[in-house]
């Protein structure tokens, strides 16, 4: 089992040129060659489209020099210095982003709907020197901004990127009609134009960056509730573009140019590498959805430019397929729809496929692995309940508890090995060994089963990890912030189902204080947490169920849950 056997399924013997079993993941030195190389090809394309208004290859090159020169020759970063960027899907973040590339600068993705306790932590675990920021959450980089290693700060407006009247017209009816940009004060801040007009005044040098060299730090949850940095290097993104390329480009029609609509954050591991990424490398256009909960203006945008690919949770497709201005869209250049971040239900995937002409299948991977692991096939062949095949250069092996070799069709946990393994844990050797091997097999906590063809099912999920619209959340932080209420004196936290988000998180509280009350509780927790860890659910109890030395046994309230849901539903 421990090799890539999707190479003896239907679709694989169908497709035997166009799907290699092996890719080069030293095809580039970098991912700056590829960036060059790109830009030389495609200039005259547009690039990425937000607002009505699109960019071009040649303009992203000058726009993304510039912004490298202002880091590296007035803010003094060098090669190595990580740099965040907390900005949605605007055309500030792809310009961001390779601008700090070329200048050998780590990327830290951050969330733009952090809290401040949690932009805390991460811009501190990744010791970042420098921010660009969404206008929209400085309020919330001020209050914590003395208490961490940035030195300096970009700020940007929803239209800083667009045409001077395109750009007057958004920012005014950003922050004086909709009045969504809180009151901040960051008086050393600067804005986005005025670092691209200043880093237009010197002459870009470029940097010598290997495949060695970290090119993001991308951060995920942990067991232990701790955002942990993934080390990912300018080689593990080579690898996953091949591999994407090796696997997708061929179902793309050739001498078209590619379109992807994105409506996922393109902070997100699966949007940076199947939206931003790979549709970069074949010269195509990125069309940026800032605002996906706006169905109407998300709608509208999908009505007004045709695409060839989309991505998104199960969660999304859903809504869209229910939204009634659905069917008026052009699907007729549709050819790839990939599905990622949580299962893809069936009924979700058989009605998009009548709507749109288009299979819908389902991916899996994770961040610390580029992400793709495995995919289905794009050809109409998708396996319900599968999450595909292993991709090229991808080697996996299901281990049993007792570390053999499951057999097909035997649960074990799922290990990978391949060329978009990240390199390790920022500053965490331990869990860095706790997670890779020395020969190379990360170990993903993921319980799955493989039957002969290659074909992968996913029977259960790290057994703590909440799925919430795809996002993970673990228990130990939603119970570390409950328990930082001074009413509060114990808390267990768990995943229940949800029609809608396949789980929301669900509380279990002692109180300290008698008057505590369930409203209290969770405007504490929006106020500490982002709005998909915020518990849904609360339930007091006297006490919680713990083992002999103290430890909540969440497996014993998930228990208890599924016992009331039972009677409730034999009444």
């Amino acid at each position: 089992m421990s090799k890539n056997v999707f190479q003896s399924c239907p679709w694989y013997k169908q497709y035997p040129k166009q799907v290699p079993q092996e890719i080069d993941p030293k095809h580039y030195h970098s991912t700056l060659e590829l960036f060059d190389e790109v830009i030389e090809n495609y200039s005259n394309r547009p690039a990425f489209k937000s607002f009505g208004y699109e960019i071009t290859y040649q303009q992203l090159d000058e726009l993304s020099r510039n912004f490298a020169s202002f880091l590296t020759a007035e803010l003094g970063l060098k090669k190595g210095d990580r740099f965040a960027i907390q900005v949605p899907n605007l055309l500030q973040f792809p310009i961001a982003m390779f601008g700090a590339m070329r200048a050998g600068i780590v990327v830290v993705n951050v969330n733009p709907l952090y809290t401040a306790r949690e932009m805390e932590h991460q811009l501190n675990d990744s010791g970042a020197k420098g921010i660009l920021i969404y206008e929209n959450f400085a309020f919330n980089l001020e209050k914590i901004i003395d208490k961490t290693s940035i030195e300096s700060i970009i700020v940007t407006g929803t239209g800083d990127a667009l045409p001077f009247v395109k750009k007057t017209l958004v920012n005014f009816a950003v922050r004086k009609v909709k009045k969504m940009v809180p009151k901040y004060r960051l008086p050393k801040a600067i804005g986005f134009n005025q670092a691209l007009t200043k880093g237009s005044k010197h002459t870009f040098e470029k940097v010598q960056v290997t495949l060695e060299d970290v090119a993001f730090l991308q951060y995920t949850g942990g067991t232990t509730g701790v955002a942990k940095g993934a080390i990912l290097t300018h080689g593990n993104m080579v690898g996953a573009l091949e591999q994407c390329c090796a696997w997708i480009a061929p179902i793309l029609e050739a001498n078209k140019i590619p379109t992807v609509i994105t409506a996922l954050p393109l902070y997100h591991i699966f949007a940076l590498m199947a939206n931003c990424l790979f549709i970069f490398k074949l010269g195509g256009k990125n069309i940026l959805i800032p605002n996906a909960r706006d169905f109407p203006a998300f709608i509208r945008i999908m009505k007004d430019n045709p695409f060839s690919m989309i991505t998104g949770v199960n969660t999304l497709y859903n809504a869209l397929l229910n939204n009634e201005d659905f069917n008026d869209i052009d699907f007729s250049q549709l050819k790839v729809s990939l599905g990622g971040g949580m299962a893809v239900q069936d009924t979700v995937a058989q009605k998009w496929k009548e709507a749109t002409g288009c299979v819908l299948s389902e991916a899996y991977g994770l961040t610390e692995t580029s992400p793709a692991v495995c995919i289905n096939p794009l050809d109409g062949s998708a396996v319900m309940g599968s999450i595909g095949l292993p991709i090229p250069s991808t080697e996996i092996q299901i281990v049993t508890d007792s570390e053999k070799l499951a057999g097909f069709d035997e649960p074990g946990e799922l290990w990978v090995r391949g060329p978009q393994v990240m390199k390790g844990y920022w500053n965490r050797p331990d869990e860095t060994a706790d997670a890779l091997t020395q020969d190379g097999w990360f170990k993903t906590g993921d319980i799955a089963t493989m039957d002969s063809k290659g074909y992968v099912r996913i029977v259960d999920r790290k057994k703590e990890m909440i799925l919430v619209s795809g996002f993970n959340v673990y228990p130990n932080e939603v119970e570390n912030v409950v328990s930082m209420h001074k009413k509060v004196l114990e808390v267990g936290a768990i995943g229940i189902p949800h029609p809608k988000s396949n789980e929301v998180v669900k509380i279990f509280v002692v109180k300290r204080d008698p008057s505590l009350t369930e409203e209290e509780l969770l405007s504490f927790c929006k106020e500490n947490m982002t709005g998909y860890k915020v518990p849904k659910a609360v339930e007091f109890m006297k006490e919680l169920p713990k083992t002999n030395v103290g430890k909540i046994l969440r497996r014993k309230l998930k228990e208890m849950e599924t016992e009331k849901n039972e009677k409730r539903t034999n009444r």
